[in-house]
This record gives structure tokens, C-alpha cells and sequence, in this order.
């Protein structure tokens, strides 16, 4: 795991994706060490706030050592990145937790799947799947997105790495329902899954996978205070005894936030 800095970022640009979602791009060394699935905290500048906002890595420019981050406005902290522009700095830390084993999926079928600002680390690992060379890259790449409505943020972006299929809550996009019932509906055929959301969508993956056979790595979403997994604020069941905790528990911030299902009792 490539070692963790605290820096001065600089915003390069930002912009209002849809409502409440905002994508921001920071110049910052941090991009050269990035993998897929990886997260990075963002310090507010009230330092009645001592804690950073853990935010995912959309995508990395390597080449103009940049990560992107796309996030929704929850509270005063993304409220004051969300008003960030052009030229300002941004304390980061980071890059933070464990990313997803594309590695798994070489010579697959692939799926990445996201459920609301479950989307963005998403983008990034197919990227990276679809960069790769033939005896490491997967036999095929489908994306299936989760959404609330036609709001369908990054999906065009997708289908550039991918085969895109969506679900939406109220059907005015591709399926009507969640992501599995886009998978069955659209005879989605896979092997490895990665996925982000929320717990009922990632227990729903879970036991999808178990069903047919897949292997699945969930990136679990969760409340964050240190995020250096000093503080055991954000744990999760697992199968396995936690050497740092000694009960059954793991620390989404540094044993994740990717997980193989198969470790975690949801």
C-alpha cells in the first residue's frame, strides 16, 4: 500500500454535476499512487471541524497529477468544498483504505456496479480494467449503475470503458427497479463484480453473487471519523477475528473499504 500524505491540493476546476453533486478536480503528487477504489480525506477549513470528509476517487490524470472528485453536498464540510473554485487549496490526506483487485478479473467477465454516490470509485476501476493489456485484461466489461431517476450522473462516461446498463428507481432510465433486476433483465453475464452503495444494495450483490457463482468485492459506504483507523468508529462483521480489535470486526477506513464478500457477514 503506497504510503499516505497530508498536502496542500490545488482545485483545478469544479463543477455542479446535478443537484446536490459536484465534481471537482485537485492537482495533487497523491494521483501517482492511486489505485481504483481508493479514497482520500478532505479537511474544512473551521477548525471547529478537526476531522476530514472521506471522499472517493472518481478517476486519476496521472499525467497531470490529478485526482477527480465527484461528491454530494451532506453536510457543512462538502457544503464549503462544494463553493471551492478555480486556483484554491484543499488540505488532503490520502490515498486511504484499500482498492479493488482488478487483477481478479483478468481473462472474466467483469461487472461494476454503483448504487447513488456509489457510482464514482467505480468509474476509475473500469478505466483501469479497459487500460489493461489482453493476458491481464477481463474477457468483457459491463458497468450496471443505480439510480433514483433520469439524473443518470457519469453514466455516459462509463460507456466509454463499458458495456453501460442502468436501473432506476422510478423506471424513466433502462430497468425499473435495482441493479439486479437490471442484470436479469439485461442477461448481464459475469464472473467478478466490483460494487459501491448502500448496505441493502451490497448485501443484495452478495447474496446475487453467492447464487450464481460469481466472486464479488464490495467497497462498503460508511460514516467515517479518522479515517487511519485509530478511532474503530467505522467497523463492520466480518467472519474473521480483527487482529487490532480481536472480535469480530473490521475497520472499513484501512481493512476497506474494499472487502471480498466472502469475509463479511452482512
Amino acid at each position: 500500500m503506497a504510503e499516505k500524505m497530508k498536502k496542500a491540493a490545488k482545485v483545478l476546476s469544479q463543477k455542479k454535476l446535478s443537484e446536490g453533486i459536484f465534481d471537482l478536480w485537485l492537482e495533487t503528487e497523491i494521483a501517482q499512487n492511486v489505485r481504483p477504489g481508493q479514497f482520500v480525506g478532505v479537511y474544512p477549513e473551521n477548525r471547529s471541524t478537526l476531522l476530514p470528509r472521506p471522499i472517493s476517487i472518481c478517476e486519476v490524470d496521472k499525467a497531470r497529477s490529478a485526482i477527480r472528485l465527484v461528491y454530494r453536498v451532506v453536510g457543512s464540510g462538502t457544503a464549503e468544498f462544494s463553493k471551492a473554485s478555480e486556483g484554491d487549496d484543499l488540505m488532503i490526506l490520502g490515498p486511504l483504505g484499500n482498492g479493488f483487485p482488478i487483477d481478479k478479473a483478468a481473462g472474466k467477465r467483469a461487472v461494476v456496479i454503483g448504487g447513488g454516490i456509489g457510482v464514482p470509485p467505480l468509474l476509475e476501476t473500469a478505466k483501469r480494467m479497459s487500460e489493461r493489456s489482453d493476458a491481464e485484461a477481463p474477457s468483457k466489461i459491463s458497468a450496471v449503475m443505480g439510480y433514483r431517476n433520469s439524473d443518470t450522473f457519469l453514466s455516459d462516461e462509463f460507456s466509454r470503458y463499458a458495456e453501460m446498463h442502468i436501473a432506476s428507481e422510478d423506471g424513466s432510465v433502462g430497468t425499473k427497479g435495482n441493479v439486479i433486476d437490471a442484470m436479469k433483465n439485461d442477461n448481464v453475464e459475469c464472473d467478478v463484480i466490483f460494487a459501491c452503495g448502500p448496505m441493502p444494495m451490497l448485501k443484495g450483490i452478495k447474496a446475487y453473487a453467492e447464487s450464481i457463482g460469481a466472486k464479488a468485492y464490495l467497497s462498503l459506504e460508511e460514516r467515517m471519523a479518522c479515517g487511519v483507523g485509530a478511532c474503530l468508529g467505522c467497523v463492520c462483521k466480518t467472519k474473521e477475528v480483527d487482529e487490532h480489535s480481536h472480535v469480530h470486526n473490521a475497520r472499513i477506513c484501512t481493512d476497506g473499504p474494499v472487502f471480498d464478500a466472502d469475509t463479511l457477514d452482512l
